[in-house]
């Protein structure tokens, strides 16, 4: 096949193999002995082995796996046998150490230093702190030391010291801006200084509410940011600061439901404007029933033919917070749980020579549309098509190591219900990736974008989502991206196209670095020990 993806029409997934002997020439000229140090026995220990006599013939190197991903975009993994036969062997070693206890504060008093030195730390330090401490003591005096809060007659902070800037614009005194975040995102600050810094609605500026979700014990805001990086501005779905979450621990699936639910609503909203339907909103929170009508009333005019002028969602999450004390943000913007939606256009205009005059329109980009570009040129090139034999593949997966371990389990496949299905890629691009795909809807339709989903498929969507940040959680991962490829909403797109998720944790030792840039993703571990080891999560959790 021209197309480079691991889906074949046989419905096997396909991968090479790299079984590595070589002779490399010994271009140096000189050697230059030293001594590294002194084995226990006292005996010299030398650098002898760097400095091979004649050239180097390297004989049954380890075996690299080389996975094209399903979807020719992604690039392809990368997995090195030694290192994936020894997770096969310990499946623990799959898995991140819980974040220890530290307090400084404790360890002052142990011995005898004046709590004071805190603030003459170093900036570095202080950041460094105010990221890996779980002491509340430290934590506080990090608080105060970054700005300027507001107390009550016990000492408690209420608010924070504001001020206006030269163009009148209000801004809260911050002495240390990285300080402050780190702090203000670290879950064992007091909820008094958290409501102060960043939780209470306004904390953070002046994104207007422009919706909200309140029922039981999940509350929920929906931000308007108007002036975004995305055009035509998004949406941000918070946990409010009386339903505060910052661990998927405590993350409920009412949560999910209600964080996705204005999502929905939100994209359904926008969408029944955009097709001049007659549809009377209600203020506040609609019901799960009311925006199913609007759903079926919004897919009878697209599958009419109409196509409204923004026809592709873009939905994510970026879980977890951190900073290096280098001052590199690691990733989300704050730990509390949020996620982030808008709509895109079909079009943008496009321009050449000036900015004030337009020379046509050109395709908007969404990140689904290449996936409708891989199954177009896979149905050309194969007359099959790709998501049948994709499903098919995961379904009938088998080891890589089939031969060697043939008694271990060879399941990508997590969790599935007749709508949707939880699963490892075959290829991962970051080494603990999941995915979610939408399978058909209750009308026995493939389910391409949330206008698709019913209310039942929207339920598994939902679910699906929750048991993948819990497995992946309850490995230790603390930073995870979520995002969405969605089909265009428009009834010219090809049929079959199916909704896909993509949770991708970030590893403490997978930064991303230049084999990242080219798009090869480097695993230590076969996905089927993944999967196993992401079912045994979901089963201590009852999920």
């Amino acid at each position: 096949m021209k197309l480079r993806t691991c889906v074949r029409p046989n419905q096997q997934f396909v991968y090479g193999i790299h079984k590595p002997s070589y002779c490399v020439h010994n271009a140096r000229n000189k050697k230059n002995i030293k001594e590294l140090g002194r084995f226990q026995s006292g005996e010299i220990y030398l650098n002898s082995a760097n400095y091979p006599q004649g050239n180097v013939t390297v004989e049954d190197a380890d075996w690299i796996f080389e996975i094209p991903n399903p979807l020719s975009f992604r690039g392809s993994t990368y997995i090195d046998k030694e290192w994936a036969d020894a997770s096969a062997k310990n499946p623990e070693r799959i898995s991140l150490p819980q974040k220890e206890d530290l307090s400084l504060t404790a360890l002052f008093n142990e011995e005898d230093i004046s709590g004071t030195l805190l603030g003459k730390l170093p900036s570095p330090l202080l950041l460094a702190l105010a990221t890996t401490s779980t002491d509340p003591e430290d934590l506080k005096q990090l608080a105060e030391l970054s700005c300027e809060f507001i107390k009550d007659p016990h000492n408690n902070p209420t608010g924070l010291v504001y001020t206006t800037d030269v163009n009148q614009r209000v801004r809260a005194v911050i002495s240390n801006h990285p300080l402050f975040e780190a702090v203000a995102n670290n879950p064992h600050l007091p909820t008094a200084y958290q409501l102060a810094m960043v939780l209470r609605p306004g904390a953070q500026g002046n994104s207007e509410i422009i919706g909200e979700y309140d029922q039981g014990s999940s509350h929920i805001y929906e931000y308007l940011r108007r002036n975004s990086y995305i055009a035509n501005g998004h949406y941000a779905a918070n946990m409010s600061d009386d339903s505060i979450r910052y661990s998927i621990d405590h993350l409920t699936k009412s949560d999910i439901s209600g964080l996705r639910h204005l999502y929905y609503q939100r994209t359904f909203i926008r969408l029944a404007g955009l097709l001049d339907i007659d549809f009377d909103f209600r203020h506040g929170q609609n019901s799960a029933q009311t925006l199913e009508v609007l759903r079926i009333e919004i897919s009878r005019k697209i599958s009419a033919g109409i196509t409204p002028e923004f026809n592709a969602s873009l939905w994510g999450w970026n879980f977890g917070f951190d900073y290096a004390p280098t001052q590199y943000r690691l990733h989300a913007s704050h730990q509390q749980i949020h996620q982030q939606y808008a709509m895109l256009p079909q079009t943008v205009a496009q321009f050449t020579d000036s900015p004030l005059h337009s020379r046509g329109d050109m395709p908007s980009f969404g990140c689904g549309d290449m996936v409708a570009e891989v199954m177009l040129a896979y149905n050309t090139e194969t007359g099959s098509d790709f998501f049948t034999d994709y499903l098919a593949c995961i379904r009938n997966n088998v080891r890589m190591d089939a031969v060697i371990n043939s008694k271990l389990e060879s399941s990508l496949i997590l969790w599935q219900d007749k709508h949707a299905i939880l699963f490892v890629p075959k290829a991962q691009t970051s080494q603990w990736e999941l995915q979610l795909m939408a399978l058909e809807n209750t009308e026995k339709k493939v389910v391409g974008n949330i206008v698709e989903a019913d209310t039942e498929t929207r339920a598994s969507l939902d679910h699906g989502i929750l048991l993948a940040q819990k497995a992946l959680a309850g490995l230790g991962a603390r930073m995870v991206t979520s995002i969405e490829y969605p089909k265009r909403m428009t009834n010219q797109e090809p049929d079959g196209q199916h909704l896909l998720y993509s949770f991708l944790p970030r590893l403490p030792e997978s930064p991303g670095a230049f084999s990242e840039a080219q798009l090869r993703y480097i695993n230590g571990h076969y996905p089927e020990d993944f999967a196993s080891v992401c079912r045994l999560q979901l089963d201590k959790m009852n999920c």
